[in-house]
């Protein structure tokens, strides 16, 4: 029993047991924790608290230091300065999702249109498993390419007749045909090229960096996607925010998306009769409480909860002014094209993409899905090319006029590639491709690469890789080196590991791609 000649003054008091045994009082505690349980406890707390009580008692004894210091910790970025002298402020990826054909595109076979629908030998095909869709066919017939390849500029690089506009920048561009990955479908294989790993819940390209180099711009976001209207709305990818999310990191790395119709941000514009004012005084008053909150628990969510009310306020003016294009002169719409001024297009998207780099977005991601070619490949991708060639010409071109392309790494590409044998039926102007993760093309330009190169070589058939492999941890080691982070040290521990974009596996940056 509690002794009733105790001098504290809270000596009456007892926990929720009808006055008797032991209170919090007769606890070794300092009397601020005393105080602490004074003010918080009652029934409902003690009820909602008891569950977790244990575990953060283990979770303490396991740091071995306090809980809010712990956690404050986590909330730091591994450095806010890169680990070496970066050539890239910025990077674009204009992702092509659904998997365009490199044997269509980039990786040019001339011998194949002696073997159109001759069976693939055996001896390329080297007993890889297929997906199911092409599993049961009973052949797998060559089907070459119909489209016309050039050699251009002084790179010499072979480019399809569906990138006509492309070609006059050819030798601003790297193109990488020696890529590969693990995955045949669709879902981990993007989930791999976005975030380094083929489960869901990592965090995506964007997140690292803004969680390695921190913001440029206090004004806008330091990760941002877009998704573009479809020119071809058959057989569809899905798109889902675990491709662009912070997974494990804190929240504000996460990306914002620009939205392709309607508001740009959903719920950022002030609801009727509520003025900036207004909007000011309620959100300083939430980030009081939940400064307090932070001080009591060290939660890390809370400051993220924070910076994310912030910015979100700072959106207010900055993302009208960065989507009102109206002050764009007329050259901007020669370059993009005149769909860059209809909302949502993939044209508008890359002009949005320039507009963003100039304000100091970190990086930049634009989505154009439908290249999931299974079938009707010359007719869909005619379509996607049409609509994506000059806007990306009109992107490379404005960033170089304007000295952007000096620090902007420009990335295209897909998650796979596709295979040389048709999927279904073979007419010469109605055939389809399957999966294919062995090699696959994309390029890259700006921020200290090589301009000008061709890397990696694959067989006659655009099956197998000959010359000079990059797996997707070497692309993105790459990536972030020309960021000036080595990718073993950009880390973040969780579940006890030392987390990292390129995983724990060998990983190694292309030097010969870069200048």
């Amino acid at each position: 029993m509690h002794d009733p000649s105790c001098h504290d003054p809270h000596a009456h008091l007892c926990s929720d047991h009808s006055g008797e045994g032991p209170t919090v009082w007769d606890l070794p505690i300092p009397q601020s924790l005393k105080d602490e349980w004074l003010r918080l406890e009652t029934r409902r707390h003690f009820l909602g608290r008891s569950g977790k009580a244990l575990a953060w008692a283990g979770l303490a004894s396991i740091l071995g230091r306090s809980l809010p210091t712990a956690f404050a910790g986590m909330t730091s970025p591994a450095a806010l300065v890169p680990h070496f002298a970066p050539k890239a402020k910025r990077a674009i990826y204009l992702f092509m999702a659904g998997a365009p054909s490199q044997l269509d595109t980039w990786d040019y076979k001339p011998a194949l249109k002696d073997l159109y629908d001759k069976d693939l030998p055996e001896s390329v095909r080297g007993g890889q498993v297929l997906t199911g869709m092409t599993s049961s066919q009973a052949r797998l017939p060559v089907a070459p390419t119909p489209f016309a390849f050039k050699q251009v500029g002084k790179s010499g690089h072979w480019v399809s007749e569906l990138f006509p506009w492309t070609a006059k920048i050819a030798d601003e561009l790297t193109v990488i045909k020696s890529l590969y990955t693990e995955a045949i479908n669709h879902e981990p294989a993007i989930l791999q090229i976005t975030t380094g790993n083929m489960f869901s819940g990592k965090p995506s390209l964007g997140s690292w960096l803004s969680y390695g180099l921190g913001a440029i711009n206090d004004e806008l976001p330091s990760f941002v996607v877009l998704t573009s209207k479809m020119p071809v709305t058959k057989n569809v990818q899905a798109l889902s925010n675990r491709l662009w999310s912070s997974g494990f990191l804190s929240p504000e790395h996460a990306a914002v998306t620009l939205r392709p119709g309607g508001d740009p941000v959903l719920y950022l514009n002030n609801p009727e009769g509520v003025t900036s004012d207004v909007r000011r005084t309620m959100i300083d008053g939430v980030n009081a409480l939940n400064r307090d909150l932070f001080e009591r628990v060290g939660d890390p969510e809370i400051n993220a909860r924070i910076s994310q009310y912030e910015m979100a306020f700072r959106m207010q003016t900055s993302v009208p002014e960065l989507t009102d294009v109206s002050k764009e002169p007329a050259s901007t719409w020669d370059l993009y094209g005149e769909k860059a001024k209809e909302r949502g297009t993939f044209a508008y998207n890359c002009l949005m993409a320039r507009r963003l780099a100039e304000r100091g977005v970190r990086f930049t991601q634009i989505f154009l899905r439908s290249w999931d070619t299974h079938g009707d490949l010359p007719g869909r991708i005619r379509l996607l090319c049409e609509d994506s060639d000059r806007p990306t010409y009109g992107l490379i071109t404005d960033l170089k006029q304007r000295g952007l392309l000096d620090d902007t790494l420009v990335l295209w590409g897909g998650e796979f590639g596709r295979t040389v044998y048709s999927q279904g039926g073979l007419k010469p102007d109605n055939f389809g491709r399957d999966h294919h993760p062995r090699c696959f093309s994309m390029w890259m330009t700006g921020a200290g690469t090589k301009r000008g190169i061709s890397y990696g070589e694959t067989d006659d058939f655009s099956y197998n890789i000959t010359k000079n492999p990059v797996h997707i941890r070497d692309f993105h080691a790459t990536l972030l080196h020309q960021f000036g982070l080595d990718h073993n040290r950009l880390s973040f521990k969780f579940q006890g590991l030392d987390q990292r974009l390129t995983g724990v596996l060998p990983a190694h940056v292309i030097h010969d791609l870069l200048a």
